[in-house]
């Protein structure tokens, strides 16, 4: 047996009650309870291993576990540098079981437990080479990446011939670009002052404590009475100023109508973005409000459950910033699809981070597409959430404002061991003695 095949896949259902505190509150989700389906893979008993994680809000993880343990045998069994040789065929492997396939295709459950374990074998080759995920990525050859990527139904926005020339093209300024990174880091913007279930003292502290951390991009939820809605808007235009930026996310509450005319109110505090203005799978419904309220830009992405729904937002106007998940889609290879197609349409990726590992997460892939994409930090933010780092071994830090480059090798979202043993459901301490 190859000294580098995978021996082993566990997963576990690891649950954190944000909903105590509100902490994640929004328009839909009212009691969050921040979750990951959290994926370990090892090589050898003694091996190293790799970790991902499927982010989800409390009741129902037990399903994307299921999910994940239903595609094991996928996993299990193969050399790590098999995998690195046919990326796509490995990913191919885990989102085209022909028994499987009934229950998406490439979208849901299926997807969110591929993206778990996909993240997991991406660590764990990151590890395996002593590089953080940004670097292995950054340092992958053009050829390499493009050959991660499922192309399927891409040709008609960008061909892998296109994506090619678009990656080399840009690769001129890289390794100055990487000394800046090392450097200064990422932009963040915070969403932790603005859940919806905060009270007016409460978000008026965290904005405050946020502005004096050297935050100048600020986002609160939206969604709920309009009144209500306009006055905690101007609340937070007064609390922040009229120099820095205020985002507003509403999380798919409204029809296409509705969202209009309540952007239309409150364009009066001068939002940035609204981000999932309505329904995600909404493609026309989003380019009609994005063409009612400009100035105001639409942000989404977070929920677009596979690289068509990117391609096809991008395609009918209906996205102004690519809010990328980490694992919402099927984990790295099909994130650097849609990362391709932003950068041939030019628009900007503020990934969203509002989830447990979510941050630890997006920093790598915000800092392999300044690098090898966009060559800007113009306009780009990454999102950033204040709870929950704790529980990694390799936790995000945020300074002045700006994400601090992780140097540690891997893709940075490996639990505790405590924190699995605790907050593991339903038997962890967290939930039998609570």
């Amino acid at each position: 047996m190859s000294d580098d095949v995978i021996t082993e896949l566990a997963v576990h259902d690891v649950r954190f009650p944000t909903s105590r505190t509100l902490a994640g509150s929004d328009a839909l989700n009212l009691d969050p309870d921040y979750s990951a389906t959290y994926v370990v893979v090892r090589v050898g008993e003694d091996g190293p291993s790799g970790h991902g994680l499927a982010f989800t809000n409390g009741r129902g993880n037990e399903i994307c576990v299921t999910a994940v343990e239903a595609l094991r045998h996928h996993v299990v069994g193969r050399s790590l540098s098999g995998i690195f040789d046919d990326l796509n065929g490995f990913w191919r492997s885990l989102v085209r079981d022909t028994q499987l396939r009934w229950l998406g295709p490439e979208k849901g459950i299926m997807h969110m437990a591929t993206a778990a374990i996909v993240n997991a074998v991406w660590d764990l080759e990151a590890k395996r080479q002593g590089l953080p995920m940004w670097k292995l990525l950054a340092d992958m050859p053009p050829e390499q990446l493009i050959a991660a990527v499922e192309w399927s139904y891409l040709s008609d926005a960008l061909t892998p011939e296109q994506a090619l020339d678009l990656l080399r093209e840009r690769r001129e300024g890289m390794a100055e670009r990487e000394e800046v990174l090392r450097r200064t880091g990422l932009p963040a913007y915070t969403t932790s002052a603005g859940w919806l279930g905060y009270g007016d003292d409460q978000m008026v502290e965290l904005a405050r404590e946020a502005l004096d951390e050297g935050f100048t991009h600020l986002k609160m939820k939206v969604g709920g009475d309009p009144d209500d809605d306009l006055r905690r808007a101007r609340l937070l235009r007064e609390v922040i100023g009229p120099d820095n930026t205020l985002m507003m996310d509403a999380n798919q509450r409204w029809d296409v109508g509705e969202a209009i005319t309540r952007m239309r109110g409150l364009a009066e505090v001068r939002p940035w973005w609204i981000e999932e203005p309505t329904n995600p799978d909404d493609v026309l419904g989003h380019a009609r409000i994005a063409e009612a309220i400009d100035p105001i830009v639409v942000a989404t992405g977070e929920n677009a459950h596979n690289r068509v729904m990117f391609k096809q937002l991008l395609q009918a106007g209906g996205m102004g910033i690519v809010q990328i998940d980490a694992c919402r889609v099927a984990g790295v290879n099909e994130v650097l699809g849609v990362l391709l197609l932003a950068a041939a349409f030019d628009k900007p990726v503020c990934p969203h981070a509002g989830g447990v590992g979510l941050c630890e997460y997006v920093q790598h892939l915000a800092a392999f597409d300044y690098l090898c994409l966009s060559g800007t930090q113009e306009g780009r933010l990454v999102e950033y959430v204040d709870h929950l780092h704790e529980h990694f071994v390799d936790p995000v830090v945020a300074e002045g404002g700006r994400y601090r480059t992780p140097l540690e090798p891997g893709y940075s979202v490996e639990l505790h061991p405590e924190s699995i043993t605790r907050y593991s459901f339903p038997h962890g301490a967290e939930w039998t003695t609570s």
